[in-house]
């Protein structure tokens, strides 16, 4: 399985927003309390309170990704003049079995709407790249696109040779093409 949710957010400064990864903290509870709704009787009391367990643990984990979200897009509108993200295929990202619960724990769409409203409030300026520009296949030194693929995490140049790691090299990019 790829590590692709170990990062939340990269920014060019090379400041870096761990992923809390919610959902996988909170999944051992989720799951003793929908195999434990799973053996209740359809109908009774007893399966409609172990329904709302369930109901409130999915609420929790959603809470607690929205505070991360929250409090990650607050620092970024506040302390930032200029914020530029890049369009992501979220919907064709999740269409990957493997990659699908991470980048669902992550909350991009949700990221993304905070982050216009909040640049809004604050007063910083958004600006939004396209998802076609080749930002983690550019080198951000002298410029050499090269293929890279999904599960290397570095960035090794072959024109220039310098290593750097592959979130870093596509933020550096999209801070130049703003």
């Amino acid at each position: 399985m790829y590590d692709l949710e170990s990062y939340l957010a990269t920014l060019s400064t090379g400041v870096v927003f761990e992923n809390p990864k919610h959902y996988y903290q909170e999944a051992a509870k989720l799951k003793r309390l929908q195999k434990q709704l799973s053996r209740k009787k359809k109908g009774s009391n007893r399966r409609f309170k172990a329904r709302m367990k369930v109901a409130r643990q999915h609420n929790r984990i959603a809470n607690l990704r929205n505070n991360t979200l929250h409090h990650i897009t607050t620092y970024l509108s506040k302390n930032h003049a200029k914020v530029v993200i890049e369009d992501l295929n979220v919907a064709g990202m999740m269409a990957n079995h493997k990659l699908a619960k991470a980048i669902a724990d992550c909350g991009f769409h949700e990221f993304r709407r905070q982050i216009e409203y909040k640049c809004r409030k604050f007063g910083s300026e958004l600006m939004v790249i396209s998802r076609w520009y080749p930002s983690s296949k550019t080198c951000s030194t002298c410029g050499n696109i090269q293929d890279m693929p999904l599960e290397k995490r570095t960035y090794d140049c072959c024109s220039c040779g310098i290593s750097i790691d592959c979130d870093l090299n596509a933020s550096l990019n999209i801070s130049r093409l703003a």
